[in-house]
């Protein structure tokens, strides 16, 4: 189903010699330049009455009519999945999206998704792209995750994403023991033999992951990463690249490890813990429409709190053990 809407607006004076698609990309912010171009291309835009193409120069004072053309352009079916939310206004939604939901409908996973969820919530996700999701987590990454319910709030944060003006934070619990903080900046790519997988390459796309000590235990550290960029898989990638990697990883986390002399408790829970052990816990990002800064942060999931007391345990009785044979 396709709606067509008309919009009118004249070129300012001061924009003449400029380029038509950048002309109309100050004119119609709510749309991408990428999307206009497109538009133009098509024959979607004139120029007092006279299609034109992206590189034509304008004048100033011309009358340019854009013929919008909204599409459905997401056809996943709508579910009464909960989901829960962080924030939420006309523009955006924050939510906090659990381990084991996957986000966008697929081969494997045709329904159940977040994007199935999403539209049983808002209908109207369906006119945008990727039913509003501006980024993603991994089926087993839990946390919070920004949806825009507008094509201009959608533009206007996937702008931010690419030039890394969104704060994104991760607590994540990994093999070993660090004794401080880093950065990885090692560029990532597709595994060039199991398709399935990421790794880090010479000549794949940059990537760098920022991290700090939250707190180290015996043999494992929980850490808190923050991403500069946001290639797929890139905190699990840069982990292993570091040989520390998240604890239960099923693609990157390699055998298990035990500390040394630990408690049934904590084996069995290291043993069982089937996902990786990273959380998306902290966004911020300006407010699309409004500019006005937002910060959401989302708990820490109880099986990854449950993991982390249990290690804090083997740690404190280990030191006692320590001290009393002092």
């Amino acid at each position: 189903m396709t709606d067509v809407e008309l919009r009118t607006a004249r070129i300012p004076e001061d924009a003449a010699g400029g380029r038509l698609d950048a002309v109309l990309a100050g004119l119609f912010p709510e749309y991408s330049r990428s999307r206009l171009a497109a538009w133009i291309k098509a024959g979607d835009v004139t120029v007092d009455g006279t299609p034109a193409r992206p590189r034509d120069p304008v004048l100033g004072g011309e009358t340019v009519v854009l013929r919008v053309q909204s599409t459905v352009q997401t056809h996943a079916e709508a579910e009464p999945i909960t989901l829960e939310l962080l924030y939420e206004d006309p523009h955006v939604f924050v939510l906090n999206k659990p381990a084991g939901l996957v986000v966008h409908p697929g081969a494997g996973n045709p329904a159940g998704t977040l994007v199935n969820a999403l539209l049983h919530r808002d209908p109207a996700l369906a006119q945008l792209p990727r039913a509003g999701i501006v980024h993603r987590l991994d089926k087993d990454t839990s946390g919070v995750m920004v949806v825009a319910r507008t094509l201009a709030a959608h533009t206007a944060l996937v702008a931010q994403l690419s030039a890394r003006d969104v704060h994104r934070q991760y607590l994540a619990i990994v093999v070993g023991a660090l004794v401080s903080g880093g950065t990885v900046n090692a560029p990532i790519d597709r595994h060039p033999r199991d398709r399935l997988r990421m790794a880090v390459r010479e000549d794949g796309k940059d990537a760098v992951t920022h991290y700090r000590l939250r707190r180290r235990y015996r043999a494992h550290t929980a850490l808190e990463c923050r991403l500069e960029t946001g290639r797929t898989h890139q905190i699990r990638v840069h982990m292993a690249h570091l040989k520390h990697p998240i604890v239960g990883d099923p693609l990157y986390g390699g055998s298990l490890k035990l500390p040394k002399g630990a408690s049934e408790a904590l084996i069995t829970a290291l043993r069982g813990f089937r996902r990786q052990a990273l959380h998306a816990e902290v966004l911020e990002f300006s407010h699309p429409i409004t500019g006005q800064p937002v910060r959401c942060q989302a708990p820490v999931p109880e099986d990854m709190r449950q993991l982390m007391q249990l290690l804090e345990d083997d740690a404190l009785a280990h030191a006692a053990a320590e001290r009393a044979r002092q």
